[in-house]
């Protein structure tokens, strides 16, 4: 027993001391990582993750749409290599709507259509729609603006070229290292550290804006800035009013901050397959959403359309593989929203594990799930 207690007493001091060392060193974030992901069992982060952070939440429509249902809803078999994959991913929700009705949806491990689970990064394409929107309502003047004049405590040597189109469009030119497993990065520091505003203000613009493709969330966060700096709105704000409520949601969502507020704009829009999959109906149909044009059709056209790499627009990842236009929202462990438009088809997957990226840059999930889809509709 004394031999145990030693042992615990030992432990105590070592975790007290490496959490003092990061403190002090400046990596007080780790402290939350640890405490978010291995000391509950992971070793990343995960699709139930919001608990473990300060959220604000986005009321739902008090004039809920409910999605209708096909003739044949839930009578059709799925593929075998397609129940399969879902299972060996830890899918928790796969939904299939077509012509704007549900045609099959099913849940897995205690999740249901009204679960909220993490987008993660499907939440940057919510953040470019809400620019858009801002842009449409003269609070952002339009997708050229410099962000200096925004944000004018932006550094470095191409600063006064930066224009938000760039942030979009992943062509920014900051300094930020995107890794995931890395605890050391500033990824992780920005999803587990106190103040992602003072982060973001602390990073430079060291490469000439527009010219080359470079998928980082901080270009993101600082397209997130600029919204709440011009609105004096939260994100949060901003997405129930212009968003959330319009598209005459169900369910309330959430969105994660930090200690301050903050939203992290790049990622972690908390909501359900259901919910989710209006964003699909809303691009689909061109921005219009019932009869009411939330978004310029112009703008849907272009943020579905190559930028400055084949495979991504405005926030939204292109697949230009198949016969026919499939674009989506990609969030990591494979959380998907698929829009395919020839066949009116919206394609929604959440989950735990994702399979791995293709040679030419895109997601091999995304790519198996609209094949899947497409030869199982055309049986």
């Amino acid at each position: 027993m004394k031999t145990l207690l030693k042992i615990i007493t030992g432990s105590a001091i070592v975790i007290a001391l490496l959490f003092l060392i990061a403190k002090v060193s400046g990596n007080g974030y780790l402290i939350k990582g640890i405490w978010a992901s291995y000391l509950h069992g992971n070793n990343s982060a995960t699709i139930s993750d919001a608990k473990y952070f300060d959220t604000h939440k986005i009321e739902a429509s008090g004039n809920t749409w409910q999605w209708p249902v096909t003739d044949n809803y839930n009578q059709q078999t799925l593929p075998a290599s397609l129940q399969k994959v879902l299972s060996q991913t830890g899918s928790v929700a796969f939904a299939v709507m077509q012509n704007d009705s549900v045609l099959t949806e099913h849940y897995w491990d205690g999740y249901s259509d009204s679960s909220q689970s993490n987008s993660f990064s499907m939440a940057k394409s919510i953040t470019t729609l809400l620019a858009q929107i801002a842009i449409q309502k003269g609070v952002l003047k339009d997708w050229h603006q410099k962000v200096n004049t925004i944000l004018p405590k932006m550094t470095g040597a191409h600063a006064g070229d930066l224009e938000l189109w760039h942030l979009s469009t992943m062509s920014s030119g900051l300094d930020w290292n995107e890794a995931y497993q890395n605890p050391f990065t500033v990824t992780a520091k920005a999803y587990y550290g106190e103040d992602v505003r003072e982060l973001m203000f602390s990073l430079s613009i060291k490469d000439e804006p527009g010219k080359a493709f470079n998928y980082q969330s901080g270009s993101t966060q600082l397209l997130g800035l600029c919204l709440m700096q011009a609105t004096g709105k939260t994100l949060s704000e901003l997405a129930g009013v212009w968003l959330w409520k319009p598209l005459q949601t169900k369910h309330d969502a959430k969105w994660h901050t930090d200690s301050k507020g903050t939203e992290m704009a790049y990622c972690c829009f908390n909501s359900n397959a259901l919910e989710f999959a209006r964003f699909g109906k809303l691009m689909l149909h061109q921005g219009n959403w019932n009869g009411t044009q939330l978004l310029d059709s112009s703008f849907v056209q272009l943020a579905t359309s190559p930028a400055l790499a084949d495979c991504y627009g405005y926030s939204f990842w292109l697949d230009n593989s198949f016969k026919t236009k499939v674009f989506y929202q990609w969030g990591i462990l494979g959380q998907y929203v698929i829009t395919i438009p020839e066949y009116n088809l919206v394609i929604v997957r959440l989950g735990n594990h994702d399979l791995g990226e293709t040679n030419d840059g895109n997601s091999e999930y995304a790519r198996k799930l609209a094949s899947e889809v497409l030869t199982w509709l055309k049986k």
